[in-house]
């Protein structure tokens, strides 16, 4: 038993996150806006996250010709106005003009100035129902000098109001919409082209799903939604939106089209629960998915069942593979969370509020399920939903600046956390983008890449203390490779740094996390020093392969106050612009992660595609062809450059991680310094490389073998085009880590298939980076 005292310190459990409804909050990033319907007596809480950045309110309500303070509790004077060009203004403009306004008249509250702090709050009251915004503007000057900014945004409903369960926005027009009240299954039609919302309005609430081809009805048989077909087709245990978004029947037929699925998480293998399962567990005559559908699928003519199989929305289960069993737990699902499918074929469907009281998955409190149906014209994008950390507001993947190039040129995407960025190309393929960065120059778009911009009078000294590098040492116009990590010398995260300014720091980076963590030590340390976001406001581009400078040449023009493109070196960088000095503004680094020459480009999302353009132009008659992310993988494996959640996470130091090179032991202290000297003097593990003979390469995970016993684990592999093998990325014991020494890939089940492997050094080819230091 839990002790007296320790039951006193110690809760039993804690949620973060899953119990706030994502519809009563926002995250604002800079250059953006932010919307969210609010009623009368609600609180607006503005929190800048960030520090240093400004906000503006304003709300609009259905009596309002425009924008202004009229729905808001604060003194007419107050109002200001706003300039359109310091944030992505469309979505307000057109609100504006559809009720015959101009957006140029519209009012403001400056809630915040350069001067705040992190974390400071400003509080508005709402006098009366209307559809708020919040405005982040973006600093003319940013991409030279720094800038960037995030606000996050809560709503509190009055005392008594209902809005706590606030469902999501619309998606479009609604057809129609009811309440699948708990306990309880509804049928009805979906006519081709239509699109239906199922929402978890309260939260961990399970949700069984079927649909049945109307035709089949007509003609008398029965032809609906079948999990293995579905299965087999996505190559997954459920569709999600992409390119593998279908449900299939049992012909092989698309019935429906994954289009939003803010959860990621849900049953297709097991029934819709039944009569049956509850007796055998002790619950006689309790209410059951299976008999319910039965229930209302019996006017169109279906024939029931004891036992349904069923898409089971919500439903948080998974299957062990050390022993194949189906564990299930509480549902993952948030309020107002949702699915959206688009039919592809006219459906009689059902939809569950599953009554489930007897286990976790329902949260041991079944609630209600909400259902739209909308119009066939209705836009809906493919997302799915991201956040960084559990607490914040969900974000749905959105296109980046280049989509309107890219997609013209592939299907192929894959979500780069909220981003979706091409993996291949139709015209070209992986392999073939490999040869190009390898013999000519690629374009990719890399703008999943976080930006934080670090400013303050005490920025060096942050950044001092949480890298691993010098930061002293680095010059303007300057950049470098470092890590920042924890006590315990584990990498939190990897990128480059570059000073812009003597106080001024651009951070790019693969994690949210490294915000977080600057902003935790600066204020331990008592530093003034802000960390700014960026966002989706600032995208960049890789410009990779040995004709890239030769392409550059063409299309940069540097003031003589900057660096020039010929002078930079290796993780140098100038200020440019597109041909001349009147044309788009960016910042050019001597940087990239192919392991070849190349150069990075960031730019305002409002220039993207005119820099796209120029370069893709400029680059014709030099072979240049868009990269995707497949191709990148290969390179970057060549290259031996290592990845978070491959190389490096929680349980590896830096040193382990192959990283050692970017860590600085002659510094007088950085955060993780005594651990990482500590693991120096007695090191257990290392990074090496493997060559095969084959072409079968091991999987991320792959245990290493010496005979009977495991010696380590791959971490990345891959087939190389250059060297005609396979390698890979491995983490051994020091004692098997030395070159030559044979190891053994277990595949099957780690014994019954081996892949005979050597250790070689790293990278795999170009040990001295002679092609990017050219």
């Amino acid at each position: 038993m839990l002790n007296i005292e320790a039951a006193t310190r110690l809760q039993r459990f804690r949620y973060q996150g899953i119990k706030q409804a994502d519809s009563l909050k926002l995250s604002v990033g800079c250059g953006e806006t932010g919307r969210v319907r609010v009623s009368a007596g609600s609180i607006v809480s503005l929190t800048n996250v960030d520090g240093g950045a400004g906000a503006w309110l304003t709300a609009i309500s259905e009596r309002d010709r425009n924008f202004g303070l009229s729905a808001l509790e604060v003194p007419p004077q107050a109002a200001s106005t706003l300039d359109p060009a310091a944030f992505d203004s469309r979505m307000m403009a057109a609100i504006a003009s559809e009720r015959g306004g101009k957006l140029e008249d519209a009012r403001v509250l400056r809630v915040f100035d350069e001067g705040v702090a992190p974390g400071e709050v400003h509080l508005a009251r709402v006098t009366s129902d209307a559809l708020l915004f919040v405005i982040v503007p973006k600093s003319r000057d940013y991409i030279t000098v720094g800038g960037g900014g995030q606000i996050a945004v809560s709503i509190k409903p009055p005392v008594g109001d209902n809005s706590g369960l606030v469902l999501p926005e619309p998606l479009g027009k609604i057809r129609d919409e009811w309440r699948v009240t708990r306990g309880t299954a509804r049928a009805y039609e979906l006519k081709k082209g239509q699109f239906v919302q199922i929402i978890d309005v309260e939260g961990q609430q399970c949700s069984d799903f079927m649909a049945m081809r109307s035709d089949a009805l007509d003609a008398g048989k029965e032809r609906y939604i079948d999990s293995t077909v579905s299965r087999t087709m996505t190559r997954s245990a459920y569709p999600l939106p992409g390119l593998h978004d279908k449900f299939y029947d049992q012909d092989i037929r698309p019935l429906l089209a994954v289009r939003q699925d803010t959860v990621g998480r849900h049953d297709t293998f097991a029934l819709a629960c039944t009569a049956r399962g509850y007796e055998e567990r002790g619950f006689p005559g309790h209410l059951n998915c299976s008999d319910n559908i039965s229930s209302v699928f019996a006017p169109y003519g279906i024939q029931p069942r004891r036992a349904w199989p069923a898409i089971n929305f919500f439903f948080n289960s998974w299957i062990d593979w050390h022993d194949h069993n189906i564990s299930a737990d509480e549902a993952w699902s948030r309020p107002g969370d949702y699915v959206a499918m688009q039919a592809l074929i006219d459906l009689v469907c059902v939809s569950t509020a599953c009554p489930d009281d007897v286990d976790p998955i329902n949260g041991w409190n079944p609630t209600d399920i909400h259902v739209r149906i909308y119009e066939e014209d209705t836009s809906i994008s493919h997302s799915v939903s991201w956040r960084a950390q559990p607490d914040d507001a969900g974000s749905l993947t959105r296109h980046s600046a280049f989509h309107p190039r890219t997609s013209k040129l592939t299907t192929r995407f894959h979500a780069s956390r909220d981003l979706w960025v091409p993996a291949q190309y139709d015209a070209t393929g992986a392999v073939e983008e490999y040869w190009a960065c390898k013999n000519a120059a690629t374009l990719q778009d890399m703008s999943g890449l976080r930006k934080f911009d670090v400013v303050g009078p005490d920025a060096e000294a942050l950044l001092q203390h949480c890298l691993t590098r010098d930061v002293s040492k680095l010059a303007q116009h300057r950049g470098f490779y470092a890590l920042m990590c924890d006590k315990r010398g584990s990498v939190l995260d990897d990128g480059t740094l570059f000073r812009l300014e003597p106080m001024a720091f651009r951070w790019c980076c693969g994690s949210d996390n490294s915000a977080a963590h600057l902003r935790e030590q600066a204020e331990i340390l008592g530093l003034n020093a802000r960390v700014l976001s960026l966002g989706h406001r600032m995208v960049n581009l890789a410009l990779q392969g040995p004709k890239s400078r030769d392409i550059l040449r063409k299309v940069v023009f540097t003031q003589p106050t900057r660096p020039a493109l010929d002078n930079l070196k290796w993780f140098g960088f100038t200020i440019a612009r597109l041909h001349d000095r009147d044309g788009p503004m960016f910042m050019l680094c001597r940087t990239g992660f192919t392991g070849e020459l190349g150069y990075e480009i960031f730019c305002d999302r409002d220039d993207a595609l005119a820099i796209w353009d120029g370069l893709m132009e400029a680059g014709a008659p030099h072979g240049l062809v868009p990269m995707g992310g497949e191709a990148l993988n290969l390179l970057r494996i060549e290259a031996g450059l290592m990845i978070a959640g491959a190389e490096f996470g929680p349980d590896s130091d830096a040193f382990e991680s192959g990283l050692g090179f970017a860590v600085d032991l002659k510094k007088s202290d950085f955060l993780g310094k005594a651990a990482l000297e500590r693991n120096a003097a007695a090191p257990r593990r290392k990074l090496v490389g493997l060559h095969f003979a084959g072409s079968e390469a091991p999987s991320h995970g792959d245990a290493l073998f010496i005979g009977r016993e495991q010696v380590g684990v791959a971490t990345s592999g891959c087939h190389s085009p250059q060297l005609g093998h396979a390698i890979a990325m491995s983490r051994v014991a020091v004692e098997n880590a030395e070159i030559g020494t044979e190891l053994e890939v277990g595949k099957l089940d780690g014994r019954m298939k081996r892949l005979p492997g050597v250790v070689v050094a790293l990278p795999f080819l170009d040990p001295k980076r002679e092609k990017a230091r050219a």
